[in-house]
């Protein structure tokens, strides 16, 4: 099986290839002056006062429960139908996530089961802004304030994405963002946490370093033998989450290009949504939502007819997609609900999960090939071979 047109691919140029050769020339590796830059420039792209970077989003997400405070005992409202990441960080601090049902055109929470799941023990609201849609946060802050909770924003999908004109990840106590190759803008792997208090700041910014003084200062003066740096003084536990140099000046230019690498990813989803609109049993995606801009991070149908068996039923949709990757076409299955994961499927968390909704659109949903650079070429192919597949598979 030999696949011709993949699901992602990150989009490299020379400037990039550039930025990085430059690091490795010097004589700084990790927390220099690339950290520093980046961090400026995605504080400055969110109109926020600070970030923090991390070699990951699901470390950024780790390190903003432990900065709020959440902790054992206490209650995270989550989404199932997202990144298993998500509910994982959850229990890492301790925590019991609870899963709450989504909205079923923005795929986002829905702030009125939201609010619902609230109890004594809820301390924070996780929300994710699925596939680059925001969600609703206007009601979820007021939600969050009425009741006293934590918002924590997951926009690790969702950079340059708009909700009334702000940019989704400023509207939290805290917001995460990702880097992973498929993502909008890469460092490789990475994340980012942003952040409007400088306390937490600082705390982010010692818990990702071993629970080090937060003064980057210190890592150069350690190695000049400072003797009194404070590189080897912890003053908590902490974690390996240092994001490099080398990818802090891959991340600085790729955002330097995020206007550009959002428009050619729009164009890319309304070239799909003329191409498919003709075929039956298919539901597309939206292209635009009130007071929302989208960032597009994925292209996400859902399948609508299953031929003799139920119209919703995944097994239609695992065929088409088996099928697909036979011709060559890669596909995903975006989302599988977490609480149907086996690392989940046990917990109490997931057998007390009531969420209809998530259920039958994760049954039905399938993440179509999209990058940056994807032509109309394989776009047309894509359309032309689902279609085919899809007629073959209800037969």
């Amino acid at each position: 099986m030999t696949i011709r047109i993949p699901l992602s691919a990150p989009d490299i140029t020379d400037a990039e290839i550039d930025a990085v050769t430059a690091v490795l020339r010097t004589d700084r590796l990790s927390l220099g002056p690339e950290l520093d830059a980046f961090e400026r420039a995605v504080a400055a792209y969110h109109s926020i006062p600070d970030a923090v970077a991390v070699s990951s989003g699901t470390a950024g997400l780790h390190l903003a429960l432990l900065a709020l405070g959440v902790g054992e005992g206490q209650e995270v409202i989550v989404p199932s139908f997202a990144f298993v990441a998500v509910a994982n960080a959850v229990l890492q601090v301790r925590a019991t996530p609870v899963f709450v049902d989504i909205d079923p055109v923005t795929l986002n929470l829905d702030p009125a089961l939201v609010e619902e799941a609230i109890t004594p023990r809820t301390r924070a609201i996780l929300v994710v802004h699925t596939f680059g849609v925001p969600a609703e946060m206007v009601r979820l802050q007021e939600i969050a304030r009425r009741h006293n909770l934590a918002l924590i924003e997951d926009a690790c999908e969702a950079i340059g994405a708009e909700y009334d004109s702000r940019k989704a990840g400023s509207f939290g106590d805290l917001a995460v963002l990702g880097f992973y190759p498929n993502k909008q803008i890469t460092t490789g792997e990475g994340g980012c946490v942003l952040v409007r208090n400088g306390e937490l700041a600082d705390r982010l910014r010692s818990l990702r370093n071993q629970g080090r003084l937060s003064k980057r200062r210190d890592a150069a003066q350690e190695m000049e033998g400072d003797p009194a740096a404070s590189w080897f003084e912890h003053a908590e536990i902490g974690y390996n989450y240092r994001l490099s140099e080398l990818a802090a000046a891959l991340g600085r230019v790729q955002l330097d290009r995020v206007d550009e690498i959002l428009a050619m990813r729009r164009a890319a989803a309304e070239r799909y949504q003329s191409l498919l609109e003709t075929i039956s049993d298919l539901e597309l995606p939206p292209l635009a939502l009130p007071r929302r801009s989208i960032s597009w991070f994925v292209y996400v149908v859902r399948l609508t007819g299953g031929g003799p068996g139920s119209p919703i039923d995944s097994g239609f949709r695992d065929r088409v997609q088996v099928q697909l990757a036979g011709r060559g076409v890669a596909t995903g299955r975006y989302f599988a609900p977490i609480h149907q994961q086996p690392a989940w499927c046990g917990r109490p968390s997931s057998v007390a999960a009531k969420v209809p909704i998530t259920e039958t659109i994760a049954r039905r949903t399938l993440a179509l090939p999209f990058f940056n650079r994807i032509t109309l070429a394989q776009q047309e192919e894509v359309a032309a071979t689902l279609s085919l597949t899809m007629q073959e598979c209800k037969r």
